[in-house]
């Protein structure tokens, strides 16, 4: 599997997620994804989920779920576009999400990247309720050599399109480390969303596929 590093995504690698197409559809201009308070933004305390599990080889994510905000999706690879960015899912799959398949792959040390859509353009998408998401709550990933790699969610953070930290984001990890992402801060018909919902997690468990 050849590799890359994730800082060679550009910040645009997001913006494709972010068009607010169901919102413009349904003018509810006032309503939107639930959005991560300043609380969860902050790393959590030491000792909450400070558990880490060792790194596993590498191995093709298939699926994702995320059982507080009822997430169960298929993951598919994602490559970079040809002004550098990373591609997306296909709109109109609601229920799909993405990882970046020329980098790190979920569970083995380093940064892994999963994204998907926050809407579209008949309602919410697989990701809708990922600014909802708390210190210690959990992700779960199947990957194709028979493991579940088990996430624990460490911060959930908004950040503005104009000041997205790509280093935080993208840059590398000793321990094997997750970040998922969506739209969010704000939404405005002229603008779209004005940023992203990041989950930064951790890898605390490996068990066999149920």
């Amino acid at each position: 599997m050849h590799r890359i590093s994730n800082r060679s995504i550009a910040l645009v690698s997001v913006l494709a997620l972010c068009s607010g197409a169901w919102l413009v559809h349904s003018g509810t201009s006032g309503e939107g994804p639930p959005q991560p308070s300043a609380a969860q933004a902050a790393p959590a305390r030491p000792g909450a989920g400070s558990r880490e599990a060792a790194g596993l080889a590498a191995s093709v994510p298939e699926r994702i779920r995320v059982p507080s905000i009822r997430v169960d999706a298929p993951l598919t690879g994602l490559g970079l576009t040809r002004s550098g960015s990373l591609d997306v899912p296909p709109p109109e799959r609601k229920n799909l999400a993405g990882w970046y398949e020329r980098g790190t792959t979920p569970g083995e040390p380093g940064t892994a990247i999963v994204a998907g859509h926050v809407d579209n353009a008949r309602g919410p998408a697989v990701f809708y309720r990922l600014g909802a998401l708390r210190h210690g709550d959990r992700i779960e990933v199947d990957r194709a050599d028979g493991n579940t790699a088990v996430f624990t969610v460490d911060a959930v953070a908004v950040y503005s399109s104009r000041d997205f930290p790509d280093e935080k984001v993208y840059g590398p990890a000793a321990r094997p480390e997750l970040r998922v992402i969506t739209c969010g801060g704000g939404w405005s018909e002229r603008t779209g969303y004005r940023g992203n919902v990041v989950v930064f997690a951790h890898l605390t468990a490996a068990r066999p596929r149920r």
